[in-house]
Parts: C-alpha cells; structure tokens; sequence
C-alpha cells in the first residue's frame, strides 16, 4: 500500500492528506502557491503511485475555500487521475463548499461535467 502522505497548509497552500489505511483522502483550505506546479508535483506523483494499486473506494474530499487559476489547472490534472481509477475501482468526489460561496459550487460543478466522476456537492 502507498505510504501516507500529509503537508500541512500554510498561508498559500492547501492542506493534503492521502491516507489509504484510514481512507482518508482530503485537500483543504486555500490554494494560490506561487508555482503550483512544483507545489502540486509530489502531490501528482504520489495519486499515480497509488493509481497502480488503489483501494476499492476512494472517496476524495475537496474543502477548497479559494483556488487560483494555476491551482485549478493541477486540480483538474488530480480528477483526470481519480476518473482513470475508476475505471475499474469505486471513487467518489465529495465538493465541499460554504453555502453563501457560489463561486466555489460553480467551480465544482464545472469540474464535474469535464470529469466523469460521481461528485456530491456538499454545502456547509
């Protein structure tokens, strides 16, 4: 099984935690990192390690309260990963969202109609 992965949020960068064991799968809090490629790197790395080999439900929490354009581009590189494990493992996207956020609800959904994958959409 591929190996817990956690790094904490700061200022600027989500928090992530992928941990099989427990499934535990969450990205929260804001993400705008000056190079979000070289911030979202291990974190893509480590969903293809784990695509090899994955547990038969994934269920992925995304509890973003802001995202950049840049971060957007890395989060769509993370869903077209999960929607290549569910060819042949469950995965399941849960949205998470402040109910008076609607820029986030849209965010999500436009995501979910690029990216076939069961998204719930959950408002806080």
């Amino acid at each position: 099984m591929t190996e817990t992965l956690i790094i904490e949020a700061k200022e600027d960068t989500p928090k992530i935690v992928f941990d099989p064991a427990n499934r535990l799968f969450q990205i929260s809090a804001s993400s705008l990192p000056e190079n979000a490629i070289g911030f979202y790197e291990p974190v893509i790395k480590w969903l293809n390690d784990y695509s090899v080999n994955p547990i038969d439900l994934t269920v992925f929490d995304f509890s973003f309260e802001y995202f950049n354009t840049a971060s957007a581009k890395q989060i769509a590189k993370i869903l077209l990963i999960l929607e290549n494990i569910a060819k042949e493992h469950e995965v399941v996207i849960n949205w998470h969202y402040k109910k008076e956020d609607s820029d986030m609800l849209s965010s999500g959904s436009r995501f979910s109609k690029l990216i076939d994958l069961n998204f719930n959409f959950v408002g806080y």
